[in-house]
């Protein structure tokens, strides 16, 4: 791949943007190996976690120009399955099987933000910027707008989708957006030992499981998000994984995951 990189470390695979010159600038081509890597990641048997990472001083700085450029040439139909890879790759990752992690070194803004919003969880460094900066050039945050309002509610993400505003990463943490704040000579160590304390203390099928319903229950109402909840609790007590655990806890052992 020519603009993403793909390494496993201790059950993490690192997923990491890597067209620094663009700034980490989305386009087709790029979007088109994120697809791939996030697929190999799935399929991947040394794999429990994920890392999504980029190298230079942006994590993603949006759209490509030449991306937007062309985008004003194209038909309804070109413009339409050019919407829908990107939307197929937000998707792969807010409903991937593994736990996905953003390690965030510097601005994230427009579809870059959007990036990190599909993510499980997220660390920046104080120096990064967010926000959806699509409505001050007469575009729309149409496909991250379905994450985000999942993500922070209505009232927060109205704020940030029509004001267009960029924030800092305390104001980003303090909405929601992102869940740790810390310095950049300990980003590479605090999100290696938060992956490592996913991978060595929870159970992947469980955390794949609970992921899997935190994004079906959502769009159900209450009876029946409560009978798909009871239903896959039944389903997860038949689990390899759950077995394991309950012996291991009843034996006063720590499992092995």
């Amino acid at each position: 791949m020519d603009f993403v990189r793909y390494e496993v470390n201790n059950r993490v695979a690192t997923i990491t943007l890597d067209r620094p010159d663009k700034r980490n600038a989305l386009s087709g081509e790029m979007v088109t190996e994120l697809k791939t890597a996030f697929g190999q990641a799935s399929e991947d048997e040394n794999v429990k976690v994920i890392v999504l990472a980029a190298e230079g001083d942006a994590f993603c700085a949006g759209a490509d120009l030449a991306y937007l450029q062309q985008l004003q040439s194209n038909t309804y139909e070109e413009n339409l399955a050019d919407s829908s890879h990107l939307m197929e790759l937000f998707k792969m990752i807010y409903e991937h099987k593994h736990v996905v992690i953003a390690r965030i070194q510097g601005h994230a803004i427009a579809g870059g933000c959007g990036l990190a919003t599909v993510c499980d969880f997220s660390f920046t460094v104080p120096e990064a910027k967010f926000g959806y900066t699509e409505v001050r050039i007469g575009f729309i945050p149409a496909i991250v707008k379905v994450f985000l309002l999942r993500k922070l509610g209505e009232g927060k993400a109205k704020q940030l989708l029509l004001s267009g505003d960029l924030i800092d990463a305390g104001e980003a943490q303090d909405m929601g957006l992102i869940n740790w704040v810390v310095s950049a000579d300990e980003l590479d160590d605090k999100v290696a030992a938060f992956a490592q304390r996913l991978v060595t203390k929870n159970s992947g099928q469980s955390m794949s499981l609970t992921k899997a319903m935190i994004a079906e229950v959502q769009s159900m109402n209450v009876e029946d998000g409560l009978r798909y909840a009871a239903e896959q609790n039944a389903r997860a007590r038949g689990t390899e994984d759950c077995q394991k655990g309950i012996a291991s806890f009843l034996n006063k052992e720590k499992p092995q995951w």
